[in-house]
């Protein structure tokens, strides 16, 4: 199995690469996050040693177990919370020091700014934005983005570092065409969203990730400047896995 991971994760870097040169992008900007919430320690030790040095999970209690294993190795991925965070839960999670993909509220703000500053460390969190407008989705509202954005530039524990988002999922019995279609008009919503705040300068220059794209729509995701995808299936056996 740890052959077929290293290979599977070789092939899918090779077609980010080559999907990037296609868009007139350097490959070096788009980062692979392996998303291992479904794998146990081993598969994410096997993908984290064939070079992918980013590594996601959704749930807290999963990113402090596999984070404490790795690290009483001595390996240090970049970890990812691209999942939902309870603000129980925030505290420990900081001891991770991962990139929070999820910051999807005012409440959220206020926690991981009290938090951080208590520990003395700043928090790099992307705002999650509800690109479909969807009542069952997380994240924030396309039109309160840039409200969330201006009050999180005053919390002195958190850095702001991008958006991330996610592409609804295809349950209206389209074709795989149109589907794809939508995510990437969704995924531009995004970019657009993050080009008007930097133009308008409401946006740091260090706001730059759009995290955006997974195991299915990660080309379009490519082409419309994703720089984080969040790969899962594509990397492993699991078909389950996302």
């Amino acid at each position: 199995m740890g052959l077929g991971i290293a290979a599977r994760y070789a092939e899918v870097r090779r077609a980010v690469d080559e999907a990037c040169r296609s868009a007139g992008r350097d490959p070096s900007d788009v980062r692979i996050v392996g998303v291992t919430k479904y794998v146990g320690l081993v598969e994410a030790r096997i993908l984290h040693q064939a070079g992918c040095t980013d590594l996601g999970e959704s749930r807290p209690q999963e990113l402090w177990r596999k984070a404490e294993a790795f690290a009483a190795e001595g390996l240090r991925p970049r970890w990812h919370l691209i999942g939902h965070l309870q603000r129980n839960k925030i505290r420990r999670t900081l001891a991770c020091g991962p990139l929070i993909h999820s910051l999807d509220s005012p409440r959220l703000l206020e926690a991981l700014d009290r938090e951080s500053t208590e520990l003395g460390v700043v928090t790099e969190v992307l705002v999650e934005v509800n690109l479909d407008g969807g009542p069952e989705r997380t994240g924030v509202a396309v039109d309160a983005v840039r409200g969330l954005v201006e009050t999180a530039r005053s919390c002195p524990g958190i850095a702001l570092r991008g958006l991330m988002g996610m592409a609804s999922a295809p349950d209206d019995g389209g074709s795989g065409d149109a589907a794809g279609t939508r995510a990437r008009r969704q995924f531009a919503t995004l970019r657009s969203l993050l080009e008007g705040m930097t133009h308008d300068g409401l946006a740091p220059a260090s706001m730059a990730e759009l995290s955006m794209g997974m195991s299915g729509y990660w080309r379009e995701a490519v082409l419309e400047g994703a720089t984080l995808l969040r790969i899962g299936s594509a990397l492993f056996e699991d078909p389950a896995a996302a």
